[in-house]
């Protein structure tokens, strides 16, 4: 039988896990974790200004800048300048952006289909929700944690 682990702990090794996987898949990719976590939110949230990018990931606009400088070499992102005013400029995916995120992700989504049977259909709503609480969290744990370093 499986060692019981504390709470905190299995939660813990859970984020571990996540961190090491969005490592792996940059790897793969050629970037870096923080630019794979701006193209899924890019696919996830549709074009985004460079200011709201810069936001939601909470890097300086200078580290956006080479961020989306990065998406572009690799194909995954472009600019798009607004036709009315031509100082706002919005990134939005490249066309097949995250082809080959899908791609690297596929082992992910093999072990994860492989756990689907221990869970019924109902309590998929109760796991999304949690996720999303989770996310919540600590995106404002984030945030509280680079206003108090600034």
């Amino acid at each position: 039988m499986a060692h019981e682990q504390p709470e905190e702990d299995v939660f813990r090794e859970f984020l571990v896990a996540v961190l090491l996987h969005n490592e792996a898949v940059a790897d793969r990719l050629g970037l870096q974790p923080i630019d794979v976590a701006a193209a899924v939110l890019l696919e996830t949230r549709g074009p985004l200004s460079v200011g709201r990018l810069s936001e939601e990931l909470g890097l300086p606009s200078a580290s956006t800048t080479r961020l989306i400088d990065r998406l572009e070499r690799a194909g995954y992102a472009r600019r798009v300048r607004d036709e009315r005013d031509r100082r706002k400029v919005t990134v939005e995916l490249a066309e097949g952006g995250l082809d080959d995120y899908e791609a690297a992700c596929e082992a992910s989504r093999r072990h994860l289909y492989a756990i689907s049977p221990h869970y019924e259909p109902e309590q998929v709503p109760l796991l999304l929700g949690m996720f999303d609480r989770i996310a919540q969290a600590y995106r404002a744990a984030a945030k509280e944690l680079r206003a108090s370093s600034s």
